[in-house]
Formats: structure tokens, sequence, C-alpha cells
């Protein structure tokens, strides 16, 4: 099945410009064919096309259908962006997958990479949450400072923060930590580590430690890994 992303298709009526060309130039579909498309907030939109513009074809919405959330909480990832850019756009990409949210990359001390392409990771999301067929469409965030991260963090979920050091505070696993059905937000570091004052600030900050496992893992495999326990965590509760 091929969905498209037209995230203002009710006001526009239109596919963006890179879902029509697909739509007309490579699929060769025509005025009167149906096709699906989602806007990224949970709805599916069952559609004919009405002018088979490859700049802007024009569809007229024949159903409206929601989507719940298929999952039980707000899902937040902040995580450090590898030195491989390759290795932070297969995050994205599973994380959209298995469901997530919002990502965030957090510049930090020890950060390698600094210079996120944020619009290829959008894109990104938006070609995974179609391959998977989900309605939702993940945030991808502007990149932020480590110390800004408690300003976009909503009040009441709960807060983790996964690293290697043992030289500060003792850690319980996350999947014993979390309550099933809270909102959570999750903190996964550099292929560094985070610093010393960096994981002292972000616990005096309300951030709790959590341990993965005792295996280290890479940047991109804990925060996977991490939200994914979330996921079995809900799903067992239920």
């Amino acid at each position: 099945m091929i969905i498209f992303y037209a995230p203002d298709i009710v006001t526009s009526g239109l596919l963006p410009p890179d879902e029509s060309h697909h739509a007309v130039k490579v699929l060769r579909l025509r005025e009167g064919d149906s096709l699906e498309a989602i806007d990224g907030r949970g709805f599916r939109y069952q559609c004919r096309i009405t002018r088979a513009d490859a700049r802007g074809a024009a569809v007229e919405i024949l159903r409206r259908t929601e989507s719940p959330l298929p999952w039980l909480c707000q899902i937040s990832v902040f995580v450090a962006p590898t030195k491989n850019a390759d290795r932070i756009e297969w995050l994205v990409e599973k994380l959209t997958e298995i469901g997530v949210n919002r990502i965030v990359p957090v510049i930090c001390h020890r950060s390698v990479r600094r210079d996120i392409k944020v619009d290829r990771l959008r894109r990104i999301a938006v070609s995974a949450a179609k391959q998977s067929l989900k309605a939702w469409v993940p945030e991808v965030h502007d990149a932020l400072p480590i110390a800004g991260v408690n300003e976009i963090v909503a009040t009441d979920a709960a807060r983790f923060v996964a690293y290697c050091s043992d030289l500060i505070a003792p850690r319980g696993l996350l999947a014993r930590l979390y309550t099933p059905g809270a909102d959570v937000a999750l903190m996964i570091g550099p292929e560094g580590d985070f610093t010393a004052d960096e994981i002292t600030s972000l616990i005096s900050s309300g951030w709790e430690p959590v341990s993965l496992g005792d295996t280290r893992l890479r940047t991109e495999t804990a925060a996977l890994v991490a939200c994914q326990t979330i996921h079995i965590v809900n799903q067992i509760a239920l």
C-alpha cells in the first residue's frame, strides 16, 4: 500500500510538490484515481484525484478516518547526534517505525557532530511513518544545547537519563522504574558519554538515572532500546 503525506490536505486540497511528483510522474496516477493520504496528526484520508498536476495534485477528500495513537503515552527521545550522520538517520527511521512522539537532537560537551540536518531527518521520519503505515509522524525538533532541554519537557513527564559512567549515582533498570502509561522523556548522551557535570546537572533538575542493562551500547542502539523498553512495559501492563 502506498500512502501519501499531506499535512495541509484539508485546507489546501493538494498533495505537496514532492508527493504530487511521485503520484503523477512515478505512479502515473490520473484524474479519477484513488489514493490514501495521512496528515501526520492521526488522520487518514481516502481521496480521488481531481487534477493530476505533478507540481500540486488536487484531490477530493472522500472519507476522513481518525487513527488513535497506537501507544499509551507521549514518548520523547532526547539524543546526542552520532558522529556518522547515517547512524542518527537510521535511528530516526527506526524510532518512527516502533513509535515515538518527538525526537530532539541534543548538543553535549562531548558531541562530535554539531551540524544537524534537521530537514533531512524530518523527511526520513515522514518516509518511515508511511512505510510502517502510521498516521502519526513524530516531531523532529531543532537541535538544542543540553542546558536547554528542560524548557521543552512536559512538567508531568517522567524523565530518565541513561549513561555509562559508574562514578555518579546508583541506577535501576529503566523497565523497573518506569510507571506504565506515564508520559516519558528519555535522554541518551554522545558516543563519549555525558560529562560528570552534565549528569549531575540533569539529576539535580529532575532526571532519574537509569540503566539499560549490563552491555555497553552505541548511542543509537541505546536510544532505540530505551524507547522499545517503554513500549514493552506498557504492552505488558495492558
